[in-house]
């Protein structure tokens, strides 16, 4: 299996004039890089050509590596039933470029879209309803990006006086909890019970 894709990510490459910048197989699947620039028109021919006909989209994501330049790679799982094959396919961006959408090729990318954008921040240019879909339409930030607070920015709750949700800024009242044990990984440092089993007592 791995040669037959080292075999197609190579023709791939071939075909692709440029526009595939890397070829990998990563935890069995076919792994493509490709130029921003040419993501629509690469993925496209995944798509029509009779060779590969990667014609459904299983997923559109994204991954945050904050220290890059381009701190986004942009990941779309496409699969062919015809050939019973897999490709991975990522482009890079930053927090200001846009990449083109996938919606006019594969309608189901639409939400995967929207939520790429609204946990990442990523921007689809082209996609038909570019709005957050997970957060809030208020909500501040974008939540998986590496960068983004744990506790958020703000709380929501319900105000009894007012009969409407409320936001307020995260007032956290305690910076550190105290407790009694330590962490198992860090190893405890008194008797729990059952160790009397493990010392033969």
């Amino acid at each position: 299996m791995v040669d037959q894709l080292q075999a197609l990510g190579a023709k791939i490459a071939a075909a692709s004039a440029g526009a595939v910048t890397d070829v990998k197989i990563a935890f069995g699947e076919l792994t493509l890089t490709v130029a921003r620039e040419r993501w629509l028109d690469t993925v496209k021919t995944l798509r029509d050509e009779p060779d590969y006909l990667f014609v459904h989209i299983v997923d559109v994501t994204a991954a945050d590596y904050p220290e890059r330049e381009e701190r986004f790679e942009v990941v779309a799982h496409l699969q062919s039933p015809k050939h019973n094959l897999r490709v991975r396919v990522k482009t890079l961006t930053d927090e200001m470029t846009p990449v083109a959408s996938l919606t006019p090729l594969y309608p189901g990318a639409d939400w995967f879209e929207r939520e790429t954008y609204d946990l990442f921040g990523v921007v689809f240019s082209g996609h038909p309803d570019l709005r957050r879909i997970m957060t809030d339409y208020g909500f501040d930030g974008h939540p998986l990006r590496k960068d983004f607070p744990m506790t958020g920015f703000v709380e929501v709750r319900y105000d009894d006086e007012q009969k409407r949700v409320v936001y307020d800024p995260v007032r956290l009242t305690q910076e550190y909890r105290q407790f009694d044990f330590l962490s198992p990984w860090e190893g405890v440092q008194y008797d729990l019970p059952g160790d009397e089993k493990a010392r033969g007592q």
